[in-house]
């Protein structure tokens, strides 16, 4: 496939995003505009701004009307997505040579951001999916490369990464899913929980058991949807291999387990958050300047006042901090694990403090799914524990730290 350059495909495409400025009420943050101080743009090259504007029109306009009823149905809004995927957001940082946009992860987290003003929930699916296309861009060969990638960067298929298990969440080290080489394939048994997508998507990520006890005895294969013995469960999408033939192993070295179990996503988590704190700042903000209580509008209220002022600043610390991190991670620093560590546990915890007090400003609106801050709260609370639960994040820095000479 010819590389295709990032800009020349958003701006080529960017021009078709609906621009009706169709709003729901108190659901678009982008009403009034940014305020200079939390303003997302700040320090960005000119490159990047364009494409974050690409992602917040994008957010605003396909994804936020939307929201509520993807959530209230639980639908997978597989059109909405293959709608970013044209403007190259379904394979950010894959390369260009299997239809990749070929991205950094800083600039990763700024689309991740953006497009989380406008959903939370689908924005974190897509991080994943992008996830899945990069690990086989990364991991695979060149056959593999060409077969899956190109199809996921178009997100004409969907991906799912399966690394939980029923008996296996933290210490993802412990699972017990195995695969034996038998001739010219495996045979896959086992099962995975909590699966993004789960039932709906076409290629799954799955982390197996090849080898002895530990990470090192952990590959990583493809298992495509038709696969024979391949079932799903429940709503909860647990994924079950029963003698699954014929599947696609990726090359991994032995160290390649414990990145991917707790870094490749974590800094995608914590932009997610941060789009979802944002909007609840604007959100809040906007509340407080119409609502009107003991004859003035709460933006009068000095409490409130310093209560928005502690929210504009954690959301712009949070922001710095996935930045460093995600420049880190990018140049391969030795510092790059532990960044990644930090920014997963204080984003993810800050943020999700920022869109609760942005409730409670809301007082007993803040709780109407008529407005948008209580879908917010509810969709990033997960974000405390997926991707490697906060507490896992303070055993990995504070490993660091005491082993560190």
């Amino acid at each position: 496939m010819a590389p295709v350059g990032p800009l020349a495909r958003i701006s080529r495409l960017g021009s078709g995003i609906c621009r009706n400025h169709r709003l729901i009420f108190n659901r678009s943050p982008q009403r009034r505009g940014i305020a200079s101080c939390i303003d997302p743009a700040h320090g960005l090259s000119d490159e990047q701004r364009e494409f974050q504007k690409v992602a917040f029109d994008f957010a605003a306009n396909e994804m936020a009307p939307h929201m509520a009823e993807w959530d209230e149905k639980e639908m997978f809004p597989i059109e909405t997505m293959r709608k970013a995927a044209q403007l190259g957001f379904g394979g950010i940082y894959v390369q260009p040579d299997v239809g990749g946009s070929g991205l950094s992860r800083l600039d990763t987290s700024v689309i991740f951001e953006a497009l989380s003003t406008g959903c939370v929930s689908t924005t974190a699916y897509i991080s994943i999916h992008n996830m899945c296309a990069w690990m086989i861009d990364t991991f695979g060969n060149t056959e593999q490369r060409e077969k899956f990638c190109p199809d996921l960067c178009s997100m004409e298929k969907f991906a799912s990464y399966c690394l939980t298990e029923p008996g296996s969440g933290s210490d993802a080290a412990s699972l017990l899913t195995t695969a034996q080489l038998k001739g010219d394939h495996y045979i896959l048994n086992g099962s995975k929980a909590f699966i993004s997508g789960g039932g709906d998507t076409d290629v799954y990520v799955v982390m197996c058991r090849t080898g002895g006890k530990g990470p090192k005895g952990i590959s990583c294969l493809v298992v495509e949807k038709e696969t024979p013995g391949l079932s799903f469960g429940k709503k909860e999408k647990k994924v079950e291999f029963i003698v699954v033939l014929a599947v696609t192993v990726l090359t991994w070295s032995k160290n390649s387990f414990s990145i991917s179990s707790f870094h490749i996503n974590t800094l995608p988590t914590a932009s997610c958050s941060l789009g979802a704190a944002h909007a609840c700042v604007q959100l809040a903000r906007d509340h407080l300047l119409v609502r009107k209580q003991f004859g003035e509008t709460l933006s009068n209220n000095q409490f409130l006042q310093f209560k928005l002022a502690e929210m504009a600043t954690k959301l712009v610390a949070s922001r710095l901090l996935v930045r460093e991190a995600a420049t880190a991670l990018q140049e391969s620093r030795s510092d790059a694990v532990s960044l990644c560590s930090m920014a997963k546990l204080f984003v993810t915890d800050e943020c999700f403090n920022i869109c609760n007090q942005a409730l409670q400003m809301h007082g007993g609106y803040g709780y109407l799914k008529d407005y948008a801050v209580q879908q917010f709260v509810r969709d990033i609370r997960v974000h405390q524990i997926l991707e490697g639960t906060n507490e896992v994040m303070r055993m990995i820095i504070s490993r660091n730290l005491l082993t560190e000479s």
